[in-house]
């Protein structure tokens, strides 16, 4: 292979990705790396050095692919600074499943045969799979997450160093150092002193991590706080028009992390966890709840040569899909929000957290699926059917005869789900969403979802709709979300988000 071709199929070919180069293009930011061979270096795609020459230039997919390559990172644009890769998202293959594992933390709990297994491969064959497609194997992608997990310590706060290095899922002190030193060519110290010392850093509370997102513009991030201030349960969540906070369940032990938007539009996260290990698969949990690895400039421009929904853009441009905090959790809240509205699945959510979760000196936890499957008969109003498929469907959750994680396979994932009782299309599409973070899902049985449609100038039935929406593939989870902002607001009924029954979720 030629130093100057790309290692990977990706988005754009060779000439694409040198032209991103040259006009130092921060769209491609985090999508891929530039290593040059004369330099032994990698930049982030809109670095200010001088752009090199074509034949001394490699794409790679990953900065761990480049590490492992022999190059080190760029001191200048720091590359591993940059919003991570939508592809991980928008690809469901094995690998683009590894990395949302790898980022969750599986490989510093679960090691790489944990990885393997969820994946459905042996450990040698992951590791020729991913070295194949990404350039480096799980253990050099984890590495590589640990590096940029410690420099964005490093440089975001004022935490120690011996504590930035478990924080970022190293096993010792000297393990982080090394690395650092490798990837970076600096100390920790010196990559420390490297920091512009601001407002951000400065002033910190002990023991809650203060630390600035980076994403890709423009965000709707006013959109996403209306979206999780209108479901917040009390005691668990927290929105107001520029922030949300909330308490959750991490492998450690409870956590709580706020996010909020100041007056320059960054987003600011602080955090607290009981064990340091679980930072970092926090940080990567916030971003997914926010789709901040999302490259809207393209979902955008894709949906916006659509006549018919060009003004929707235009009127929401960075306009995002929340994701979830967790999978289980998640599951259990779209069974309860099935085929009544947002308001009334909140006060039914809140009277379960209130009389099933966990209080914490933290805080309150959302009801452990055990709980739940144990105790949810007594909380939970409705039809006695529904009852018992959010209570058999906790049991499952509890028992592992069902599994939901970031990870899964998106197809195999729905099908395990329809395979519940109570759980329809409806359901096991909006958990895809929302847990997977899958961009192309659209749910026809929507009622909020259609009347927006039919706002909107589209067909308002399944299936026509349906019809309609395959010209927006890849992106119909993003057209979805503008049909629901769309939605005519009703009076007497808050905006549905759930569907019109049907054979399998019709409540008998």
């Amino acid at each position: 292979m030629s130093t100057a071709q790309v290692v990977t199929g990706g988005v754009t070919d060779f000439d694409e990705r040198y032209r991103a180069i040259s006009a130092r293009d921060t769209r491609f930011d985090g999508q891929f790396v530039t290593a040059v061979r004369s330099t032994g270096i990698y930049c982030r795609p809109s670095c200010p050095a001088r752009t090199p020459k074509p034949e001394n230039v490699t794409f790679y997919p990953t900065s761990a692919a480049a590490h492992e390559a022999g190059f080190r990172a760029c001191k200048r644009c720091l590359p591993e600074a940059a919003p991570g890769s939508p592809a991980w998202d928008l690809r469901g293959d094995t690998a683009a499943r590894a990395m949302r594992l790898i980022a969750s933390g599986v490989i510093e709990r679960e090691g790489v045969p944990g990885l393997a297994r969820r994946l459905g491969y042996s450990s040698r064959h992951l590791t020729r799979l991913l070295t194949a497609e990404l350039g480096a194997g799980p253990l050099a992608l984890a590495r590589a997450h640990r590096a940029h997990t410690a420099r964005m310590l490093l440089v975001g706060t004022d935490m120690p160093i011996s504590d930035i290095a478990f924080s970022a899922g190293f096993a010792s002190i000297r393990q982080c150092n090394d690395t650092i030193r490798e990837v970076f060519g600096l100390t920790p110290g010196e990559l420390r002193a490297r920091r512009r010392r601001d407002s951000t850093t400065a002033g910190q509370t002990p023991g809650v991590i203060d630390l600035v997102l980076p994403y890709r513009g423009p965000l709707d991030a006013a959109g996403i706080f209306a979206w999780m201030a209108a479901r917040a349960v009390p005691g668990i969540e927290e929105a107001t028009e520029s922030s949300f906070a909330r308490h959750l369940r991490m492998p450690g032990g409870p956590a709580w992390f706020e996010v909020r938007q100041d007056a320059a539009e960054r987003l600011h996260l602080r955090a607290s966890v009981t064990q340091l290990g679980d930072l970092a698969p926090l940080v990567a949990t916030v971003r997914r709840i926010f789709d901040l690895d999302a490259d809207p400039l393209a979902v955008d421009e894709a949906l916006a040569a659509h006549p018919e929904i060009a003004p929707l853009v235009a009127r929401t441009p960075g306009i995002r899909v929340p994701g979830s905090a967790d999978p289980h959790e998640m599951l259990i809240r779209a069974m309860v929000g099935q085929q009544i509205t947002v308001v009334a699945a909140r006060t039914a959510l809140t009277a379960l957290s209130d009389a099933l979760g966990e209080r914490t000196e933290r805080g309150l936890l959302f009801p452990t699926m055990a709980a739940i499957a144990e105790h949810g008969a007594e909380v939970l109003r409705g039809p006695a059917a529904r009852i018992r498929a959010i209570t058999g469907a906790a049991a499952a959750l509890a028992d592992g005869s069902l599994t939901l994680t970031v990870g899964d396979d998106s197809p195999a994932q729905r099908a395990a789900l329809l395979a519940m009782p109570g759980i329809g299309p409806w359901t096991a599409d909006y958990v895809r969403m929302r847990v997977l973070g899958d961009p192309d899902i659209l749910l026809p049985g929507d009622v909020a979802l259609r009347a927006g449609a039919a706002a909107s100038g589209l067909p308002g039935d399944p299936k026509g709709l349906t019809a309609w929406a395959e010209r927006a593939a890849p992106w119909r989870s993003y057209l979805s979300a503008h049909l629901w902002r769309a939605a005519p607001i009703r009076p007497a009924r808050t905006t549905t988000t759930a569907p019109a029954p049907t054979e399998t979720e019709e409540i008998s």
